[in-house]
């Protein structure tokens, strides 16, 4: 499972780097149906796409780490659904957004669960094989 799970770290915090580095380049035209926003819409885009980058980048440093941190596997998934829980509530308070962000809000919604299984059973396969080393203090 660590295989797994290092292998879904780095995916996730690739894929959140390059959206957060194509947000800070593009500013709003990065967001599809945005276009004609006017300048403090762009600079805020623009300053979320570098904190995305840093959410990302915080992704692939926990996928580095060994073990794999379990403790940082739930803050970065909690942030994530955080997040799809934000966009649900502006989709009950607005309506739909574009047809993406719907599709964005369901992967912010059901990948935190799947990345909290995987870190559970990380950290108890860590925890078992912790028990099972030599005492090295003898």
């Amino acid at each position: 499972m660590t295989g797994l799970l290092r292998w879904l770290l780095l995916l996730m915090g690739a894929a959140c780097t390059a959206i957060g580095a194509a947000h800070l380049v593009a500013g709003v035209h990065s967001v599809p149906g945005e276009g004609l926003a006017g300048a403090t819409v762009d600079s805020r885009e623009r300053f979320y796409g570098a904190i995305f980058m840093g959410y990302g980048l915080a992704w692939i440093h926990v996928a580095r780490r060994s073990p794999i941190p379990a403790r940082a596997v739930r803050w970065l998934a909690g942030l994530l659904l955080l997040g799809g829980a934000g966009r649900l509530l502006s989709l009950l308070s607005h309506g739909p957004p574009h047809w993406f962000q719907v599709v964005l809000t369901g992967t912010e919604l059901l990948l935190p669960p799947l990345f909290l299984w995987l870190a559970a059973v990380e950290e108890k396969a860590a925890s078992t094989a912790g028990r099972a080393a030599p005492d090295s203090n003898n």
